[in-house]
């Protein structure tokens, strides 16, 4: 079994440009779910992040099957886990104050719930989880976290979701003040997608 291409389950620009630019040196070609034509309801109704990956990649996996189509399909489940929120919004993350409310309401929301809270009680990480489903029916899945604490304010351009908030004290700086090429190589996705990479590799 040679992977010729793979789909990625998700329609996220700011998502798919860390991907492409962490997965380029397989030399296969990603596609989003949107250029692979796939609109399908997907209830994501695991208990954990590593569940909802495998729920969405098993089930675009077997779409593609009845298309008669074959790719290596991955999708992640990431999101913020705040310590002092109980680890909230955790897998609900996307959907936290409903899903077609702002980045920027959620983060306030996050911001004013720790209100008076210090430093050391603000920990907080980010977590991804990536499944593989395979065409011949083999799914893996590989996880990667990054440790930080939330701030005070949104800062930084060149991130999106809440890495706005997301204070990385080793690197004395917000997570959207990153460089693409510095996050890529810290970030959660960025962890989780070099070990997806060790695995594709093998069917290569």
């Amino acid at each position: 079994m040679k992977i010729e291409k793979i789909v990625f389950a998700t329609g996220n620009e700011g998502k798919m440009k860390e991907i492409r630019m962490i997965l380029a040196d397989l030399g296969v070609p990603v596609y989003s779910m949107k250029e692979a034509e796939i609109d399908i309801p997907i209830e994501e109704n695991g208990t954990t992040f590593e569940e909802n990956a495998l729920i969405k990649a098993t089930t675009i996996c077997k779409e593609l099957e009845k298309r008669g189509e074959a790719a290596l399909v991955l999708a992640d489940d990431s999101g913020l886990e705040v310590d002092y929120l109980n680890k909230e919004p955790g897998i609900y993350s996307a959907r936290y104050m409903g899903e077609d409310t702002s980045y920027t309401i959620k983060n306030a929301n996050i911001i004013s719930r720790l209100e008076g809270v210090p430093d050391e009680k603000r920990t907080a990480r980010f977590v991804c989880a990536i499944a593989m489903a395979f065409p011949n029916g083999v799914s893996k899945t590989t996880r990667g976290t990054i440790e930080g604490i939330i701030g005070y304010e949104e800062k930084g351009e060149n991130g999106f979701g809440y890495d706005p908030i997301f204070y990385l004290p080793e690197y004395q700086c917000y997570s959207a003040e990153l460089s693409p090429e510095e996050k890529n190589k810290i970030s959660h996705r960025g962890k989780a997608l070099e070990a997806c990479k060790q695995e594709i590799k093998k069917y290569l």
